[in-house]
């Protein structure tokens, strides 16, 4: 199924990109769960960087409407002990702060207390939309990789017009050699950290994509293990006819 624009429309105002997204998540995590060793699993996980704790005052008005039973703290049979209300001093900084989305697969080692070993990222709007975002991504891409993680990057956003594979360069130090076109704002990339003798690489397969034509296989590096392929047509196509798109 040839790649369609979630982010106009007219299947913008049919579909909410959130749901599409997290449907294409788990097309992905099905499809790894089928073909990656028995030590290893997939799991969807999604965080809205828009839905971090909220300011405590809400909690105050939340409390407000709590009964005496639920300030309570338990202390076995012998019943529970009021929760002394307790605020914390004034802060002495209040800074600002990017709190990120994340829609990933991570893929799992069972043997090694279910570690990460694998990720991959779909981009979101909210990734893209402010140069703090566009960093906080490349840094955490980044983080993944200097553990020696595997790492898929797959961006179908259209309507912001950025690259974050050449963000992540930039923020690695690296010269325009390692960056695609500035014009690849759709994209895939396959990251793979390696060391070969005294050197620490990470291998990339980048692939620009283009709305109306099929996406690629990429291989899905998994830490202490050989890849996998990840065939996002596949996925792809499964989440849309799962969607009825």
């Amino acid at each position: 199924m040839p790649l369609r624009d979630h982010f106009q429309p007219p299947l913008s105002l049919q579909r909410h990109w959130e749901s599409f997204h997290a449907r294409w998540a788990t097309s992905i995590s099905d499809q790894l769960n089928a073909r990656l060793p028995r030590r290893f699993f997939a799991e969807v996980f999604v965080h809205l960087g828009s839905r971090v704790e909220a300011d405590v005052a809400e909690f105050e008005i939340l409390e407000e409407s709590l009964d005496e039973s639920e300030m309570t703290t338990g202390t076995g049979e012998g019943g529970g002990v009021a929760v002394e209300v307790w605020a914390p001093p004034v802060a002495t900084l209040t800074m600002p702060a990017v709190f990120p989305d994340d829609m990933e697969v991570h893929v799992r080692d069972e043997l090694f207390d279910r570690r990460v070993v694998a990720v991959v990222e779909l981009v979101s709007p909210g990734n893209k939309d402010r140069p703090e975002n566009r960093l906080a991504f490349a840094a955490k891409s980044a983080a993944y990789l200097q553990r020696g993680i595997g790492l898929i990057t797959v961006d179908i956003v259209t309507n912001r017009h950025f690259n974050l594979h050449n963000e992540l360069v930039a923020l690695l130090g690296l010269d325009s050699t390692y960056a695609m076109d500035d014009e690849a704002i759709l994209y895939a990339v396959a990251y793979r950290p390696v060391r070969r003798g005294d050197a620490d690489l990470i291998e990339a397969w980048t692939v620009a994509l283009t709305i109306g034509a099929p996406l690629s296989v990429l291989p899905l590096s998994l830490k202490r293990f050989r890849p996998v392929p990840l065939d996002l047509e596949a996925a792809y196509e499964d989440a849309c006819r799962r969607g009825r798109l």
